[in-house]
């Protein structure tokens, strides 16, 4: 998938997971640590040197959230943290108190950095998770197979894909006939017959059988590449989760800087007496003791330890946005097949008719015995005894139908209702929702086996569990009308919609955040390459990681590494307790500024004072926001 993968992984990223990769670990320490020697320095050299050695420590500490603060006012979006620590830690110049001005930027750098590495190391991990399948089409040179990449195929060239490969582009099946799993492009979870003649769409896998395929359209037109295409429209789409401290400060420093240009002005203006140089000093120490050092460290700190909480759990957030946004889920959406469901077949009813069980079972397993179908692989397995091929004479298998056996002289059929009605025999349909084999011998009835796709054990603990935290529980799937809702009946989800192709699941998903209660996030996890432009769209996107394609796993903003469901709740938990913390921690440092604002503004406390106090929040913070590390 070389070509494609550089397509997705760089689309994930556009307009999507980039919080704010502005430094890695190692670029914030280069200037971190030289500008603490800096720092220290500082406090030894003469009078005159002073400004000159804390204002390089501040440039080199700083520039960058300056440089941020002008951009943005030009953008119009002045009331940042950026401008708040700026015009902070510039009013510590202008009242000559440099240290706290190098320490305020010092602190926010590795606050952030603690932050951008737990993002990091979770994207390491994602990285490390995507299984980097191969895509390659496999052409004949010279009587030899040759594997090319899958952009070089031009339309009408023969290609042929092996069993367990991907098909990598759409086409026709010129030769062979074989069995596809289609789950991770439809959401169908019974695998599909090919045959000569039969279209072969692109991401469909191989099961048994080889095919060679002549394909009808180029690589960047076939089905797979179009889905990525969704998700960059989808990804335009949604809106961007904001950080949390940026949302804070933009209430915070209108109300500080506003605060300090009355207590520079009015006094002067109202007291008899009062200097306006004397004043103007106290409101540039107000706006000192204004700058959240606390909570610049602490904020990110406590996202930090809850995004390291959660992978400890297997759960893997792409950032601390969507901390925020999972920690208020409205609704959760669900695609159905290998989410909810294992996505693998499984004897899930014997119906016999006039024999025993076990009868039926042996009958319809001897004669499947020579097929790969699924179907036949899950009849076999429920069997589960050694199969006497001796007694099995001969097998004619009726494309798309099922199969003929002559068993120790009888005739069997196993299959379709058609394959059994064709041959006269009378059946009762059987009102179920899964892959139903009727099977017959001699001309006689013996019943059915239904075969479904088994619902994960931990799927029932997850909706129970999402119940009490989220408003609705839904399923979007692209599988049959009666399959989902059986699965969703048995699980208890709210609504089920059906039969959706992609693009419907984007519409629907679209519905769903139209009509969501406001400031609450719509939650979608799905595993499939068709899931990965509604992973793009939701407000936060859940990939089951193990099973999940690179398309999913690329497009989600949190990955589950080991696929069960209640890994989500346990992910909401996680997130409400993060933020709790950072709320406490918010609540806290400012109680402590305000008191220590009131007492500034009177000149009872000295600057040095209220840097104790920030400091000392900063410790106390600091320590509460690592309680979310014990998940």
């Amino acid at each position: 998938m070389q070509n494609n993968h550089e397509h997705h992984s760089h689309n994930g990223c556009s307009h999507h997971h980039c919080g704010h990769e502005h430094g890695n670990g190692k670029n914030v320490l280069i200037r971190v640590i030289p500008a603490l020697i800096l720092f220290g320095a500082g406090f030894f050299v003469p009078h005159g040197l002073k400004f000159a050695i804390y204002f390089t420590a501040y440039a080199i500490a700083g520039w960058d959230v300056v440089f941020r603060a002008i951009k943005n006012i030009f953008k119009g979006e002045v009331f940042d943290e950026n401008f708040l620590m700026s015009i902070a830690t510039l009013g510590a110049f202008g009242i000559k108190e440099y240290p706290e001005a190098v320490m305020v930027m010092v602190l926010y750098q590795i606050g952030e950095m603690f932050q951008d590495y737990a993002v990091g190391k979770s994207r390491k991990s994602i990285a490390e998770l995507m299984d980097i399948r191969p895509d390659y089409a496999n052409i004949e040179k010279d009587g030899k197979l040759v594997k090319v990449s899958p952009s070089e195929v031009t339309i009408g060239s023969i290609i042929t894909v092996k069993t367990g490969e991907k098909i990598p582009i759409d086409g026709t099946v010129i030769e062979g006939c074989a069995v596809l799993d289609t789950s991770a492009l439809t959401g169908e979870s019974v695998p599909r017959r090919v045959k000569e003649g039969s279209s072969a769409i692109s991401g469909c896998i191989n099961l048994d059988g080889l095919l060679k395929i002549k394909t009808t359209r180029e690589f960047g037109e076939s089905t797979a590449a179009k889905i990525l295409e969704l998700v960059e429209s989808a990804g335009e789409k949604k809106a961007r989760t904001e950080n949390f401290i940026t949302k804070f400060a933009r209430y915070y420093t209108p109300v500080v800087v506003i605060a300090a240009i009355l207590l520079a002005f009015i006094p002067p203006l109202i007291i008899k007496g009062a200097i306006f140089q004397e004043w103007f000093s106290r409101a540039l120490t107000f706006l000192v003791i204004s700058c959240p050092c606390a909570l610049v460290i602490s904020v990110p700190l406590g996202f930090f330890a809850g995004i390291g909480g959660a992978s400890k759990k297997g759960i893997l957030i792409k950032g601390s946005s969507f901390i925020e946004a999972l920690s208020k889920p409205d609704a959760v959406v669900f695609d159905k097949t290998g989410t909810l469901t294992k996505g693998v077949f499984k004897v899930v009813s014997i119906m016999p008719e006039g024999v025993s069980e076990d009868e039926l079972l042996k009958t319809a397993a001897y004669a499947e015995n020579y097929s790969s179908h699924p179907i036949a692989l899950s009849i076999k397995e429920a069997y589960g005894k050694e199969i006497n091929s001796a007694e099995i004479k001969e097998i004619h298998e009726v494309a798309g139908n099922g199969v003929k056996a002559v068993v120790n002289g009888g005739e069997i059929l196993a299959g379709s209702s058609r394959l059994l009605e064709t041959n006269g025999i009378i059946i009762k349909e059987a009102q179920c929702s899964g892959t139903v084999v009727y099977v017959a011998a001699n001309n006689t009835y013996l019943g059915y086996i239904v075969i479904a796709d088994e619902i994960k054990e931990d799927s029932i603990d997850a909706i129970q569990g999402l119940k009490k935290l989220a408003r609705q529980t839904i399923i979007l799937t692209g599988d049959r009308k009666e399959t989902a809702d059986t699965t969703g009946r048995k699980l208890g989800i709210d609504k089920i919609y059906s039969q959706l192709l992609p693009a419907q699941k984007v519409a629907k998903l679209e519905e769903l955040i139209a009509k969501k209660q406001k400031n609450r996030s719509v939650i979608f996890a799905g595993d499939g390459i068709n899931d990965a432009p509604v992973l793009t769209r939701a407000d936060v996107g859940i990939a089951m990681g193990a099973m999940g394609s690179d398309a999913a796993i690329e497009a989600a903003d949190i990955v589950i590494m080991d696929d069960k469901p209640s890994r989500i709740t346990t992910a909401i938990q996680i997130s409400q307790k993060t933020m709790l913390l950072v709320k406490e921690n918010i609540a806290f440092a400012i109680g402590i500024k305000i008191l220590f604002l009131i007492l500034g503004a009177f000149g009872i406390i000295t600057m040095w004072g209220a840097v104790f106090a920030d400091v000392g929040v900063a410790v106390i913070a600091i320590l509460n926001s690592l309680r979310a590390l014990r998940a």
